[in-house]
């Protein structure tokens, strides 16, 4: 396991962290366009613009599940160019095509191809670092990823104002370019031939065996896919939210920086209060908390007090409560799972995003103009996701977490 001088180290947290950025970057700065992209490309049913998500998230999940295993038997640094070239054929797909059909096949042909990134900058990372150092590593690069929701809608915004929602596309094919290109000149490969594993279907069947035939593994993933479908469903619909029923669509961008902004300490305190009352209460408190606020919020809707600010204070409530929720949940998954550690985060992922995305799609296509839709949908899956916490019970002493 090499070491990376402090200057080598600054400028490999930074680069991991633009890895994991583009993600959040070509999900966040379409938003703004999405009511216009509906105006313009299905006037009759303007909410199926807000597919544009969550096909981009289905095909993240499908290509999770391959990324792992191939960045296992040709490097890392191969799947991230790949997945990077075939990034940037997606977006100008995705620009250059006429119809929503068109738009969506480019779409979740760009969610494909960061599976690539996504998972096999994370095992870059543990080629180099183990234990406390890797995770003080991956610590710093998600602080970085955490503040790109808070910008990537500014610039949707400005780009949308400039230049026309296509110009989004293009701009993805740049900052994939600039990172892509980043990566090539200044990172060398970071597994040896000698540690690379073939491509075993047998492995990948009796992982996925082991996975699913372990009690927690599987209610973690299942609380996780509720959790991710509040989470898709809401990113989806909140910009025709902010546009149509409260009428601030140039002010949107402002608003979901603020939420995302003030939810990121959450992590921060999880990371302190875990230690002392453990996942599974954290994230049944969380839980709770999400479901108390949906209930107030849809009050609110009821009794005609659903205001800007009601909006936005559950929203930021909500991305608050996330904090204790998935970081908590995918250590519960993999812990009773180490010794298959990279195909089990494979699995988990892909499994938990696929089902979650499909499962937000009802939600995004029942918008009608209103938050009644994302209210009520949140709730359900938080009521659910609770439900399997509390079936899944207490640690035992015979089980991990």
């Amino acid at each position: 396991m090499s070491r990376l001088s402090r200057s080598a180290e600054l400028e490999f947290i930074a680069l991991v962290a633009m890895l994991f950025a583009t993600i959040a970057f070509s999900i966040d700065a379409m938003l703004p366009a999405l009511t216009q992209m509906g105006r313009e490309l299905t006037p009759d049913a303007p909410e199926k613009a807000t597919l544009v998500v969550t096909i981009f998230v289905l095909g993240l999940g499908v290509g999770t599940f391959f990324a792992g295993p191939l960045s296992d038997a040709f490097g890392r640094k191969p799947i991230i160019l790949g997945g990077f070239a075939i990034y940037m054929l997606g977006a100008l797909w995705a620009g250059l095509a006429t119809d929503l059909t068109g738009i969506l096949a480019g779409r979740f042909l760009q969610g494909l191809a960061m599976a690539g990134p996504r998972i096999a900058g994370l095992a870059m990372v543990r080629d180099l670092y183990s234990g406390e150092r890797m995770a003080s590593i991956v610590s710093f690069a998600m602080t970085v990823f955490a503040l790109v929701p808070a910008v990537a809608p500014l610039v949707g915004q400005s780009i949308l104002n400039l230049a026309g929602w296509r110009w989004i596309f293009f701009a993805f094919t740049l900052f994939a370019a600039l990172i892509g290109l980043w990566l090539a000149l200044r990172r060398t490969e970071t597994l040896a031939r000698h540690n690379r594993r073939r491509i075993s279907l047998r492995d990948i069947l009796s992982a996925v065996r082991e996975c699913f035939g372990n009690r927690v593994f599987r209610y973690a993933v299942a609380t996780q896919t509720l959790g991710y479908a509040s989470l898709f469903s809401m990113i989806s619909v909140v910009q025709p939210i902010y546009a149509q029923t409260f009428g601030v669509t140039d002010s949107f961008p402002y608003f979901f920086a603020g939420a995302a902004l003030l939810s990121i300490p959450a992590s921060v305190v999880n990371g302190r209060l875990v230690l002392k009352f453990g996942m599974r209460f954290l994230i049944k408190a969380a839980l709770v908390a999400q479901i108390g606020l949906s209930l107030m919020a849809l009050l609110a809707w009821s009794y005609d007090v659903m205001s800007v600010w009601v909006f936005f204070a559950w929203l930021t409530c909500l991305l608050f409560s996330i904090g204790f929720i998935f970081g908590n949940l995918n250590a519960l998954a993999l812990e009773p799972l180490g010794h298959i550690a990279g195909l089990a985060a494979s699995i988990n992922g892909a499994a938990a995003t696929v089902v979650s995305a499909l499962m937000a799609i009802p939600v995004s296509l029942s918008f009608d103009g209103t938050p009644l839709a994302l209210l009520i949908g949140v709730l359900i899956c938080a009521g659910l996701a609770q439900i399997l916490m509390l079936m899944l019970g207490p640690r035992q002493l015979t089980q991990p977490a």
